[in-house]
């Protein structure tokens, strides 16, 4: 039994965190007072995203939803570093888009990007040597690394495919894309025989190819979640051509016009710019046809929208080759599949600052340290003006400064928080 496909997938992800710093002290034989010596800690693994184009499914992520990758290790004496966490590497198909689980914004389209770190590591901690001054010759204290980041996300597989083929179910959508390419979909004279979407590499002639995505019957109502066609919908989002394979055989008793309106009408409430996407229609199994009417009908109606019509037979492989030649030419005027442009803004973390903190003073350095300092630390970007005034209006709030002033902190004096230090200035 073939393995279901699955196109979505919600998991948590987490990267490591960073490694304790060390407070040591050298110890040599016949070397006096040696000093500090603590090594930093080291950094906690990222997660990375990474394209494998062996993958057609997001079926690794079905059953496991939470990664995490691994801490960073507490640094040593001798000045040595704790070892980096190692990264953690998920591989997802070309094409997967990467949302944001709470706001569905867009991350990152795994498209082009060959890899994206989705999660940073937490930074390593510092160990005693680095707060050794000419007055703080014997620092007592180190920093802890702080904490990794967690996301919630959602994977979203969105085909990477030239030419979509839409239609009715049973129209001979499966039928053509296995005649005109490699592929070998389940084929059978019953609706929602494909159950999931099928690729093709279409070889036309030396140096000309593209791929073909057969997308599950879509049917009245399919843009509210009818049938399987609202579940597939999305796999048609990138196609830069659709061909709309209709049935005129009459043998189920439809009207091909009627159909032709209704996949377009569901199109277009799905996605205005899918329903005026560049389309070719196909009017499939004329060997068949019980009455000529109604290709006449069709043919009509789609040249008054300015649209061309070819007459096939999929299962006769009538008329396929001038159709796959036809649709090769329009690829070459119409531009590149389409890649998503990230809609994702990193907003500041609501950090509840009304904790407690310790204040500890080592000569002319104030050592502070809090679980809701290490949160608001892990979040601040120091290279960005705004982030870090966002970190200084954090710390005025908190009333941080007015402890300090009351403990009687001297301009001048150092802040350490972490990794951080800065000189106080009122």
């Amino acid at each position: 039994m073939a393995a279901p496909f699955v196109d979505t997938a919600r998991i948590t992800v987490r990267s490591g965190n960073g490694g304790n710093g060390v407070v040591s002290f050298h110890r040599e034989k016949y070397v006096a007072a040696g000093g500090p010596d603590g090594g930093d800690g080291g950094q906690g693994g990222n997660v990375v995203v990474v394209i494998d184009d062996n993958m057609s499914t997001l079926m690794d992520f079905r059953y496991k939803r939470k990664y995490v990758a691994p801490n960073g290790m507490d640094g040593g004496g001798k000045r040595c570093t704790g070892r980096n966490g190692a990264d953690l590497t998920l591989r997802v198909p070309r094409g997967t888009i990467i949302r944001d689980a709470e706001t569905k914004e867009i991350i990152c389209d795994m498209s082009q990007t060959q890899s994206f770190v989705l999660c940073k590591g937490g930074r390593g901690g510092w160990g005693n040597q680095h707060f050794a001054t000419p007055t703080r010759q014997v620092p007592r204290f180190a920093k802890a690394g702080l904490p990794g980041q967690t996301r919630d996300v959602i994977l979203e597989l969105k085909l990477l495919a030239d030419v979509g083929l839409v239609g009715f179910p049973n129209v001979g959508k499966s039928t053509l894309l296995s005649v005109v390419s490699r592929a070998q979909p389940k084929i059978a004279n019953y609706h929602f025989t494909t159950l999931f979407p099928n690729l093709g590499v279409v070889y036309v002639e030396e140096g000309v190819s593209f791929v073909m995505a057969d997308i599950p019957g879509i049917i009245e109502g399919a843009a509210q979640g009818a049938g399987l066609g609202h579940d597939f919908l999305r796999h048609i989002d990138r196609c830069r051509l659709l061909i709309h394979v209709v049935d005129v055989s009459g043998s189920e008793g439809r009207d091909p016009v009627e159909d032709f309106e209704a996949i377009n009408a569901e199109l277009a409430e799905y996605s205005p710019t899918l329903a005026s996407r560049k389309m070719i229609v196909a009017a499939n199994k004329v060997d068949i046809m019980q009455d000529p009417e109604l290709l006449e009908r069709l043919r009509e109606h789609v040249q008054a929208k300015g649209l061309e019509l070819f007459e096939i037979s999929a299962a006769a492989h009538m008329g396929t080759r001038e159709l796959v030649k036809k649709a090769a030419e329009e690829l070459q005027h119409l531009p590149p599949v389409a890649v998503y442009e990230p809609t994702y803004v990193e907003r500041p973390p609501e950090v509840d600052t009304s904790g407690e903190v310790s204040i500890e003073k080592f000569d002319d350095t104030w050592v502070v340290e809090g679980p809701w300092l290490q949160r608001l630390i892990s979040n601040v970007n120091f290279s960005d003006y705004e982030s870090r005034n966002w970190f200084d209006k954090n710390l005025r709030q908190s009333g941080l400064f007015d402890k300090l002033e009351a403990m009687g902190i001297q301009d001048g004096d150092i802040v350490s928080m972490y990794d951080l230090e800065f000189e106080y200035q009122r």
